[in-house]
């Protein structure tokens, strides 16, 4: 019960970092318009490179290590305090560089140093203190008070294209009051441990192997905006963010569970317990495919509508872009459970860093090509091709730990009835008036038909769901 409670609060924290923006995509779409939004995308893109190359892995590092030491508060604290002091370290220095690199480059300066408050923010991270604890209550709770206070301040705020920089600063500044929120949690979790005490080097070579691979992952999930907002326009890099906004909303129900089970599966590593680690790793895989296909479905049947009516009529080319980019939901979710529940937790950091690296690789090789000849949704094919290579690569490497015949066994099922949702959804979105009731009725209808159809087709993912109500 305790990995299906995680399982929703992880769903709701990851929802809740996605749904100020995407509550305000409507507003800030019209007010700030496809030049503002692509500048705000842009931006960021170029503040996120500085903001990994702080945190130098230690977000997956520290979960892995604070879910080895868990039943030990000694070695707990120790590990706590001296993975948080050497990211504040590496952080500092990132802010070092970003400032050098203000200096030489003036364009949209001023929206960089706004942006820069996401790197600072990053220095108080410590979310992966309770995920390796698996308590993800506390930090579900107390950042929605921080959200919906963003959420009040953009309306409020923002009321022209002057006010982007206001926004940044709301959506910034947000994160670093969210991040500051979870320390007064620490002195239930955490002893105090003397600096003297503490040797944070040693934890640098691990934390940078896991650094390397999580580089190569932003630069095919970010290079995207910047290579738009160089060799095209920020209002390309604009429209592909918020196609990009839409999908990953969908993403972080569907990748919850590594997150929530990385922390357990790393426990029963610890304690050489295989034979679960193995029966978690299908149960999950089914788990996700199950909820990927129809969510894939689903987004590519109403995205044309969707998107000109959700975000104005100046981004009806979003629509496009979603249809294009749906499948990265089903990929991004099998490379989520082989490499953070299974990779990850068995310290085969290699072979993930060899995968997301191959990723990175097909993204660079074909971005440029295909967005001087296609555009923006040459960016688009890119990163569907991008997020295949990867999830493609990791089920061969894992070939002979886990059998692919009962990863796969449902998927087929999945599929058809997948297919015949979509096509239902996609004729009803394309004949009805889209409105709040209307989109409403087609997703129910898409829930039902792709319901009825698995009870038809019989996956085995209802008998094998209640492995996840039990604690140990």
């Amino acid at each position: 019960m305790l990995v299906v409670k995680n399982y929703l609060y992880n769903v709701g924290y990851q929802l809740l970092i996605l749904i100020v923006p995407l509550l305000t995509v409507p507003y800030i779409g019209r007010v700030l318009g496809p030049t503002g939004v692509g500048i705000n995308a842009f931006t960021n893109s170029i503040v996120t490179y500085f903001l990994i190359a702080g945190t130098v892995g230690i977000t997956l590092y520290g979960n892995r290590e604070i879910a080895y030491a868990r039943d030990d508060m000694e070695r707990r604290s120790r590990t706590f305090w001296e993975i948080e002091l050497l990211q504040v370290t590496t952080i500092s220095i990132a802010l070092c560089i970003l400032g050098i690199y203000l200096l030489f480059v003036a364009k949209y300066r001023t929206y960089v140093i706004c942006q820069s408050l996401f790197v600072i923010a990053g220095a108080f991270d410590i979310s992966w203190l309770f995920m390796g604890l698996e308590d993800f209550k506390k930090t579900v709770l107390r950042n929605t008070m921080v959200k919906l206070v963003s959420l009040v301040a953009i309306f409020t705020l923002v009321k022209r294209p002057s006010d982007l920089a206001t926004y940044i600063l709301i959506l910034s500044g947000s994160q670093l009051l969210g991040n500051l929120t979870l320390w007064p949690y620490l002195k239930k979790n955490i002893k105090f441990v003397p600096i003297a005490n503490l040797h944070i080097w040693h934890h640098f070579k691990p934390a940078f192997l896991l650094f390397v691979p999580q580089v190569a992952v932003q630069i095919y999930l970010v290079v995207n905006k910047t290579m738009l907002g160089q060799f095209d326009s920020v209002q390309a890099a604009g429209y592909f963010d918020y196609s990009d906004k839409l999908v990953k909303m969908v993403l972080a129900i569907v990748t919850a569970p590594g997150t929530v089970l990385l922390p357990r599966i790393s426990n029963l590593v610890e304690k050489k317990d295989m034979k679960k680690v193995r029966n978690f790793l299908y149960l999950s895989f089914d788990f996700v495919t199950c909820l990927a296909v129809p969510f894939m479905f689903g987004v590519a049947a109403i995205a044309t509508s969707l998107a000109p009516w959700y975000f104005g009529p100046h981004f009806t080319v979003v629509g496009r872009l979603m249809m294009i980019e749906s499948p990265i939901i089903i990929f991004i979710a099998w490379s989520n459970v082989i490499g953070q529940e299974f990779l990850i937790p068995t310290r085969r950091v290699k072979q993930f860093t060899i995968s997301v690296t191959l990723g990175a690789v097909v993204s660079i090789v074909l971005n440029v090509p295909f967005i001087l000849m296609l555009g923006v949704v040459g960016a688009t094919i890119t990163t569907v091709l991008s997020e295949a290579s990867v999830a493609l690569y990791q089920m061969y490497v894992v070939r002979r730990d886990l059998k692919m015949h009962i990863l796969l066994e449902n998927f087929i099922k999945y599929l058809v009835a997948g297919v015949v949702m979509f096509a239902v959804v996609y004729f009803l979105n394309l004949t009805m008036k889209i409105t709040v009731l209307n989109l409403g009725i087609q997703i129910v209808i898409g829930v039902l038909l792709y319901a009825t159809v698995l009870l038809l087709l019989r996956p085995t993912i209802l008998k094998n769901f209640k492995m996840l109500f039990q604690d140990k």
